[in-house]
């Protein structure tokens, strides 16, 4: 079964109209990346305790911390950087939800393309990543972002393959975004056919090359249709983020804002409705 959920922050900064917005939608999870413009992992205890307290009067639940870990420099420090995804795990055990989101670290200033000498240092950080994320019992989902060591298909499988002998699906999978690998310039079919053994979350953003924006899903090249029809065939459970960056997006997020929101939703409910 496939929950719908959202990126509230796309919607808007202010946590209560994201809430308002989704309700009328009919979807009650959100991935929390950010709200009053400051990012999940940068809120005081304060603001976290105050916005767990309006999704539970509203009758919400998180699918993911929508967290940056990951998206620093491969060569950049990091024990600080994993200070900040401890910071992770224990709101992921404020808001009870198992999935926290990462991504596979950019590259070094002077970049020729060949990751080959940094692929051992990629593996070692997210392999203590997981050994954490087991000892706390929560799952991690590594993204397929821009320029990232996982954004092609065949890095997707390394990262997955590797870390899979290692550990679970219980600790360690994939989330899936169809627009990121046709932002890329990879194969968004191809990059379903070879990382969907692995995906364990979806994220509906959709997109049309060369364009500097999203598209409604469906009405891009990210083929979400069919990797949707067979993530359901294939008995897919879990949840489908919407992420529709509809007015642009970038390294920290997206914006599609109150009024286009809605329709990305309902263009995905009507993918799933034929699905079924």
């Amino acid at each position: 079964m496939i929950t719908i959920s959202a990126f509230a922050d796309e919607i808007s900064p202010d946590p209560k109209e994201q809430i308002a917005v989704l309700t009328k939608c009919g979807v009650k999870h959100i991935e929390f990346r950010s709200i009053h413009q400051t990012n999940v992992l940068a809120l005081t205890d304060a603001q976290i305790r105050e916005f767990k307290s309006l999704l539970g009067a509203s009758g919400f639940g998180l699918s993911a911390i929508g967290s940056p870990i990951g998206k620093i420099k491969i060569t950049d420090p990091f024990a600080p950087h994993l200070d900040k995804f401890k910071r992770a795990i224990e709101l992921a055990k404020v808001f009870e939800t198992p999935n926290i989101r990462i991504f596979s670290y950019y590259p070094p200033d002077e970049f020729d393309g060949n990751w080959a000498p940094y692929r051992n240092e990629i593996l070692d950080r997210m392999t203590k990543k997981c050994e954490l994320a087991k000892a706390a019992g929560v799952r991690l989902v590594h993204e397929n972002e821009h320029r990232i060591y996982g954004d092609s298909p065949e890095r997707v499988v390394d990262i997955m393959s590797n870390l899979r002998k290692k550990f679970g699906p219980e600790t360690i999978g994939a989330a899936y975004d169809a627009a990121n690998f046709v932002f890329c310039g990879y194969d968004p079919w191809e990059g379903w056919l070879k990382s969907r053994d692995w995906v364990v979350h979806l994220h509906i953003k959709d997109w049309k090359k060369g364009e500097a924006h999203g598209s409604i899903p469906g009405e891009g090249d990210g083929r979400i249709p069919e990797s949707t029809a067979d993530a359901v065939k294939r008995g897919y459970s879990g949840f489908a983020t919407m992420e529709p960056h509809l007015l642009g997006g970038g390294p920290t997020g997206g914006h599609t804002g109150p009024e286009l929101f809605p329709k990305a939703v309902e263009a995905f409910k009507r993918i799933l409705a034929k699905c079924s």
